[in-house]
């Protein structure tokens, strides 16, 4: 969830001084885009993966900072809720076979990580959202004890002046009726069930537009290949449903300001754009900052006097947006670069599924970056965001728009289309043939069995209830069968329903 900060009532006074602290770095990111300020030395990728705690019932276990105390290792972080948390993987090439070396260093850091965890009766499990949440555990006092938390949550109703509300309607499981969730929550923790995969990619500054933008357009063939969140509170709904919780638990808008077009904190955009400054600018422009806490530094000055500026307001505020493909601005060893931050996956099933989808994205967006007519610019901004909403709720029976087929399910666009695209684009990133052919292959055997996690969550569920269990014991037994695969390590297009 991004930098600390203190747990303090902010004055009007700190809300203009941050304000314009933001729009001065602004003006220092905009000299830096000028010049030459960047580095750049190759393409590096990075990888953060939020994870649940739950203990020997497979309920959710509110025990993240013991299990991190246990865990002891700085890659390991807390995250919203007391049940959630994430491990951060150092940026490292993407060339060679860096990618098949990162599969055996995450499964021996989770394996390491989950028998610690088991030491205090708690267990991980890699999932997009966790089928055994209940209303109970979005209360306050589950937020996890960093003051962040509890000041944007604050921030956040003090904006929004009423209860959130969570309002979602589900596709209905084989034979089944329409499902629904709608209650009230008196916290973000809503935010807390929507456990993510977030891949970053280090990208020079003349190239940040055309990789955010193939980013944008890429987002609902991603959701589709790896949809893995059926379930919310008990009830079946979208094959994603982290897309819509996630929007609705932290929208800051009451109905009015909805109604008058303002626009969410959580965002697919509403552009191309031409520099990652326009990103920036729109953040500044749009969106009240809900964390108004300043730096000494003068970021003009650091500039001129030779230092890389931290942007603390910038990145800051930043941080609060969760725009779906967001930008991202940071400082190595003191020398300053930029990222895409792709946020739209799902945490798991496996690790192996996690590196094919993250091979997939790499390869693809590559691959689109070099075409010498853009996708983009065939396709319009608004295509590209019915595109996500469709795979987020229908998975691979979504309908999407692509230039030059029309209309195409994901999975005959994947093997038609975008399938040899990646494979084109990992090889220009000099990505080794074996990774190539293991995470790629993956994808295809995915779309060949049209078999997601949530399409085996949810025929796994059914099934059960077809055998005479309730929702509670079905979501429960499918759990218990899922972290047991998952540990097992085979692509979810492997794993048989029912046994």
């Amino acid at each position: 969830m991004g930098r600390d900060v203190s747990d303090r009532t902010f004055s009007r006074e700190e809300r203009q001084r941050y304000r314009e602290k933001v729009q001065r770095c602004l003006d220092a990111l905009a000299r830096m885009l000028d010049g030459d300020s960047f580095h750049f030395p190759k393409q590096q990728m990075g990888l953060e993966i939020e994870l649940n705690l739950v203990d020997e019932n497979l309920r959710p276990a509110m025990a993240n900072t013991v299990v991190l105390e246990k865990i002891a290792d700085p890659c390991f972080q807390t995250e919203l809720g007391q049940h959630n948390i994430e491990i951060n993987v150092p940026p490292r090439p993407l060339a060679g076979d860096e990618a098949l070396q990162l599969e055996r260093e995450l499964r021996e850091a989770l394996n390491s990580a989950n028998a610690k965890a088991q030491d205090v009766g708690a267990g991980l499990v890699m999932i997009g959202m966790l089928p055994t949440l209940r209303h109970e555990h979005f209360d306050p006092h589950w937020l996890s004890v960093n003051p962040r938390y509890s000041v944007l949550n604050k921030q956040i109703f003090e904006a929004r002046g009423e209860e959130m509300v969570l309002d979602i309607e589900g596709v209905p499981m084989p034979g089944g009726p329409v499902e629904r969730v709608h209650c009230y929550a008196d916290s973000i923790l809503p935010e807390s069930s929507c456990t993510s995969v977030q891949l970053h990619l280090q990208v020079a500054p003349k190239d940040f537009a055309a990789h955010w933008n193939a980013a944008q357009c890429l987002a609902g063939v991603q959701v589709a290949l790896a949809a893995n969140s059926p379930f919310l509170l008990g009830r079946a709904l979208w094959h994603e449903s982290r897309i819509p919780t996630f929007e609705q638990a932290t929208d800051t808008r009451p109905e009015e300001l909805k109604n008058q077009g303002v626009r969410p904190r959580v965002w697919f955009g509403e552009r191309w754009i031409t520099s990652i400054f326009d990103l920036f600018e729109e953040n500044a422009r749009y969106f009240p900052a809900l964390l108004p806490e300043t730096e000494s530094e003068d970021p003009v000055e650091a500039l001129a006097a030779g230092r890389a500026p931290q942007l603390s307001e910038l990145r800051l505020h930043n941080g609060t947006i969760w725009r779906w493909n967001r930008p991202v601005y940071d400082i190595v060893d003191g020398v300053p670069h930029l990222r895409v931050e792709n946020r739209v996956l799902p945490a798991g099933p496996t690790v192996v599924d996690t590196l094919a989808n993250a091979a997939f994205f790499y390869g693809v967006q590559r691959a689109l970056c070099s075409q010498e007519r853009p996708l983009w610019t065939q396709m319009s901004f608004q295509a590209a965001e019915e595109n996500l909403y469709s795979a987020a709720k229908h998975g691979f029976d979504a309908q999407f728009y692509w230039p030059g087929i029309g209309w195409v399910p994901p999975d005959e666009l994947v093997l038609r289309r975008l399938l040899p695209m990646a494979h084109e684009g990992l090889r220009s990133c000099e990505v080794s043939d074996a990774a190539r052919e293991r995470y790629l292959g993956v994808i295809e055997q995915r779309c060949v069995a049209r078999r997601t996690g949530a399409i085996w969550q949810r025929e796994t569920v059914a099934l059960l209830e077809q055998q005479g269990l309730d929702r509670d014991a079905a979501l429960a037994g499918m759990l218990q069968r899922y972290v047991e695969l998952m540990h097992a390590g085979e692509p979810v297009h492997n794993w048989p329903v029912g046994g």
